[in-house]
């Protein structure tokens, strides 16, 4: 395949979601994206007894070699042990076609978090089966720094959601040492530009993981072989915390996609001259009718309208929230007289009058495209100061509003409840959200077969007309009121 792929490994006890948003960010800048799930995990912690490194390392060697000749550019990824298992991997196959992200490798184990009993462990790992009985609980603040997501993973470990291992037995700790003792020797065989990214706060392993990294790999004879980033506000788990945006940015930057405008692999489109025109006139279509529902169909899911000025209509509008707020002022708003486009790489220009109601606009429409998607569209007015005039009011600030960061609290506090509510109480929950984030309902009705889709969608009808911010405020209601009944239930 032409496009570039990378290949994320995620962590002990863990799963693919041990990255977060990793694979969404990566596959929105033009990246195919592969993952695993390594031996012993994916079930219950005891499934990982008689797991050994090297069933890790056979299982990420296997599925890299399977993908290794389908792209021209492969990256490899891993977070915790994950990294590890990359580093060793990339030692191992002379990893030459990419590049490698090492996300709080865990090379050493001497964060402030860790008991001052860790290095009494190598001499149990010899008491005949103490390591097999042992077992090593996960516990707060769970890697995590951010108190309200620290707050939704308590809860879903005192659920007993198996999103993550709760524990796993002190043998699975032995054979993630033997990983360290190998990923330390032979440093200076990796043949790849490698980046380490850290957390000065991380409460399980200290910096000296990531200089011994960096100043190991290639030996010191190569200059900027491994290079790393210190993320200032999080703890372990670095993919899901405070600075997870930083870290996508600085990941994105590496693997050369840092600007969304340039796409995963520089100024190359990835598109013929037919490609770029047929998509080029489909948006001039859009445009032409108004049907900016239409123009972000075209786009990656997270494609952005900038809309410059200074009026109420100005600012970055991306993804389905921003087309729902792009849509809300530019009702009437179309572009006629769109001319030749100029094509330079992946970025096209063309003059376009903006119409709406007595307002004329010229200026330029710029678009950016990649691999036969919209990355993201700009329009430049001659005289932005018409605009201002026309469409009056001030800019909406960039970021949730105040009644979207009000439902994102309410949802995340509904998330650290330990019990899931009755059905009924779960459908209104759904109802009013839905009518929240979204609005109205729309699509056709399930079938009788989908009963679970069926009762969501009715339920969500029944608030049909209720004004978004009232559907918010009876959400967080509903939720508070979950919340005091189970303070009051723990009380008695």
């Amino acid at each position: 395949m032409a496009e570039p792929a990378v290949f994320l490994i995620h962590g002990l006890g863990g799963t693919q979601y041990d990255l977060g948003s990793m694979h969404k960010r990566l596959k929105n800048a033009g990246f195919v994206t592969y993952s695993i799930t390594l031996p012993g995990h994916g079930g219950q912690p005891s499934d990982l007894l008689g797991v050994r490194a090297e069933d890790w390392l056979e299982a990420v060697r296997v599925k890299y070699r399977e993908i290794i000749g389908q792209h021209e550019v492969l990256h490899l990824m891993g977070m915790c042990m994950g990294s590890l298992l990359a580093i060793e991997t990339c030692k191992r196959e002379q990893h030459s076609k990419g590049r490698l992200v090492a996300l709080a490798p865990p090379v050493f184990i001497d964060g402030w978090s860790t008991p001052w009993y860790r290095d009494l462990r190598h001499l149990l790992y010899h008491v005949p089966g103490v390591a097999d009985r042992m077992r090593v609980d996960e516990e707060e603040p769970y890697g995590i720094k951010n108190e309200q997501l620290r707050g939704i993973v308590r809860a879903k470990f005192e659920r007993g959601d198996a999103f993550a291992y709760s524990w796993v037995p002190l043998a699975c700790i032995r054979e993630v040492d033997r990983l360290r003792r190998y990923v330390k020797k032979g440093l200076a065989r990796i043949p790849c530009p490698t980046l380490i990214i850290h957390a000065r706060e991380d409460e399980l392993t200290s910096l000296r993981s990531a200089n011994f990294l960096v100043e190991h790999i290639g030996g010191g004879k190569r200059a900027g072989q491994a290079r790393m980033v210190i993320l200032e506000n999080s703890y372990h788990l670095i993919c899901v915390d405070n600075d997870k945006e930083l870290l996508a940015q600085r990941t994105l930057e590496f693997f050369g996609a840092g600007d969304p405008g340039q796409g995963a692999r520089g100024d190359d489109p990835g598109m013929t001259p037919a490609q770029i025109d047929a998509l080029l006139a489909e948006a001039r279509g859009d445009l032409e009718r108004g049907d900016f529902a239409a123009l972000y169909r075209r786009g990656i899911p997270d494609f952005a309208w900038y809309q410059p000025g200074h009026h109420r209509g100005s600012g970055i509008f991306r993804g389905a929230k921003g087309l729902a707020r792009l849509q809300a002022w530019a009702g009437g708003l179309a572009f006629t007289a769109l001319g030749t486009p100029v094509h330079n790489a992946g970025m096209t220009v063309m003059p376009a009058t903006l119409c709406s109601g007595s307002l004329v606009s010229h200026g330029v429409l710029e678009f950016t495209l990649r691999q036969g998607r919209l990355l993201e569209a700009r329009w430049f007015p001659d005289e932005a100061a018409l605009e201002d005039a026309h469409f009056g009011g001030e800019p909406v600030a960039d970021g949730p509003s105040a009644a979207e960061k009000a439902l994102e609290a309410a949802a995340a506090l509904s998330k650290t409840l330990s019990k899931s509510p009755g059905e009924e109480t779960l459908l209104r929950l759904y109802a009013l959200y839905k009518q929240g984030s979204v609005g109205d309902v729309s699509g056709e009705r399930p079938g009788l077969l989908d009963v679970v889709g069926r009762a969501k969608f009715d339920a969500w009808a029944s608030r049909k007309g209720l004004a978004q911010e009232q559907a918010i405020k009876e959400y967080a209601a509903l939720v508070q009121q979950l919340k005091a009944a189970e303070a009051q239930t723990a009380e008695a």
